[in-house]
């Protein structure tokens, strides 16, 4: 066993074309490092929710060189299976560590594999990758990102030309592949060829972020903006700018790209602490607003003055700014259908239903949500938000916090805010309020423990709230397409539990709805909210074991 581990590093190590592995790897095969290597060699990297994601080093098991060419390569075979042989490949990269090797490494092998590649100009939000794909009319694009990912980890995010990410069974398919490439030395690999796009691929993008507000609109909202270290700073301000908006506040120490991410944790503005500067330049700022993106720039945090919490800034839910956004978008007139995955609050379902729009629930992830016929708004609980589909099939953070900053102009010019909008929406269809539990592990085991045992075990009743139906989603049901998910509905609440697609985590989403006669009835409304998710939170961890 040891004697074939080493033997497989040695293969790897004999083809890994990038001198820092190498030298990772040559020095764990001399120091008989067994243990470590088995973590690397024990598998490869699977397509999850957003194609390949994981921690950079060598080995299958990490995200490198040798992972992404093969990846490239099996995505190019699996083009011109397609009969899309000298079709174009678009590809992204955001700033963090690899990023660049990886999008040049992918344009070399599409290449020398036939097809045409072109390399969006620097570092740059996913959005403009997504943008750029049905632009330039390409029949697949590549961003390579971790999104809001630890500093330590890349991916890489494949798209269709559609403009959308891939679901089954094109995701199969590639990873078939991928399995099927030989040595790296068959891989043709030129050293130029492809080509390298100008600024004028950004420049059509931000001409089209206009798109997304209403023409005359007040545009006076100010902000507090930061980038959480990653690529949203210039296109951000860049599109403010553009739509007359007043230039946001940057929080000066996470303004520029840094791939080490030094002031945060985790760079994900949900991750407890990770607004926390952003808070303390609000404060000393004292704007309308807080917009935050992560990393990649294709979430958008939002958050508003509030003097009843600590600190005096709350941040809001990705539901609470789901609902915002769906509510200015019939304010403003719009048909067609509203959307959201099956994790995200049931509010959206209300509105759409009042202001006589289509609605549909998919699977989690922005491939589902941007596959729905008609699609005039869709997003998800975890700040994502799609306002404009025609232009970006996927969430964007730049045209949401356009969208965001409108909404908080057109209420400011009444005298209202973010959160008298959110009273509005609560007296109307009741107070819907979410939480979620959510457990990182080291040991991937705890999670199927806890799904197995939720499996053979479904709790009867949380919080006190009687369990009406349990659905096991692995099975699929008359709207969905089968995902490992456990659903239960209770009398005025709903809870999902899911494993993460892209973390190490166990997820679960938790809604409880509590109905509210009158204004004066808002505050025990949101007592009871808490007091309900906290019970449902405390009695799923006891179910799960976790």
């Amino acid at each position: 066993m040891q004697h074939d581990l080493i033997a497989q590093a040695r293969t790897w190590l004999a083809e890994d074309p990038d001198p820092e592995t190498r030298e990772e790897l040559a020095a764990l095969i001399e120091a008989g490092d067994t243990q470590e290597l088995a973590a690397r060699f024990a598998g490869t990297l699977q397509f999850g929710t957003a194609g390949l994601r994981g921690e950079l080093g060598a080995g299958p098991l990490r995200m490198n060189r040798s992972v992404v060419i093969r990846a490239a390569a099996g995505l190019a075979a699996y083009l011109k299976a397609q009969g899309r042989e000298g079709g174009l490949v678009v590809i992204g990269y955001d700033a963090r560590y690899k990023s660049a090797d990886f999008a040049r490494d992918t344009a070399a092998v599409m290449t020398g594999a036939g097809l045409r590649a072109a390399v969006l100009p620097r570092p740059l939000p996913t959005p403009v990758l997504a943008y750029a794909i049905r632009h330039l009319g390409a029949v697949a694009g590549v961003e390579v990102t971790a999104s809001h990912n630890p500093p330590r980890d890349n991916g890489y995010k494949v798209y269709l030309g559609d403009g959308s990410q891939i679901v089954p069974p094109a995701d199969g398919e590639i990873a078939a592949a991928i399995a099927a490439v030989g040595p790296l030395a068959g891989v043709v690999r030129p050293e130029d060829g492809w080509d390298t796009l100008g600024e004028e691929v950004l420049d059509a993008y931000l001409a089209r972020t206009d798109a997304v507000l209403a023409a005359g609109s007040p545009r006076t909202a100010r902000t507090v903006y930061t980038a959480m270290h990653g690529v949203g700073t210039s296109v951000l301000t860049a599109a403010f700018d553009r739509a007359g908006f007043p230039a946001p506040v940057l929080v000066a120490e996470q303004a520029e790209p840094d791939p080490a991410f030094p002031t945060v944790a985790f760079p994900n503005p949900e991750e407890p602490g990770a607004m926390d500067l952003a808070f303390a330049t609000a404060r000393r700022a004292a704007p309308d607003l807080v917009i935050a993106n992560d990393p990649d720039a294709d979430r958008c945090a939002v958050a508003v003055p509030d003097p009843s919490v600590e600190g005096g800034w709350r941040m809001l839910r990705g539901d609470e700014v789901g609902a915002l956004l769906a509510a200015h978008l019939v304010e403003r007139g719009a048909s067609g259908v509203f959307a959201e995955s099956i994790v995200s609050s049931s509010l959206l379902g209300r509105i759409a239903e009042k202001a006589g729009l289509g609605y549909e629930e998919t699977l989690t992830g922005f491939k589902w949500i941007a596959r729905v016929d008609g699609l005039r708004y869709g997003y998800e609980e975890a700040l994502g938000y799609c306002v404009d589909p025609e232009g970006v099939r996927d969430k964007d953070g730049i045209t949401a916090a356009l969208l965001v900053a409108e909404l908080a102009s057109v209420l400011k010019e009444r005298g209202r805010t973010l959160l008298d909008l959110l009273d509005d929406l609560a007296l109307a269809h009741g107070l819907h309020a979410t939480d979620q539990l959510s457990v990182r592990v080291e040991d991937l085991s705890v999670i199927a423990d806890a799904m197995a045992r939720l499996r053979e075990q479904p709790p009867t009743a949380l919080a006190g709230l009687a369990v009406t139906s349990a659905e096991d989603l692995s099975r699929g049901t008359d709207r969905l397409p089968p995902t490992d998910g456990l659903r239960y509905h209770l009398e005025g609440a709903r809870v999902i539990v899911r494993p993460s697609g892209t973390e190490p985590k166990l997820k679960c989403y938790l809604e409880v709805v509590v109905p509210v006669a009158d204004a004066a009835g808002l505050p025990a409304a949101r007592a009871r909210g808490a007091e309900l998710l906290a019970g449902i939170k405390r009695d799923l961890a006891a179910a799960a074991g976790i």
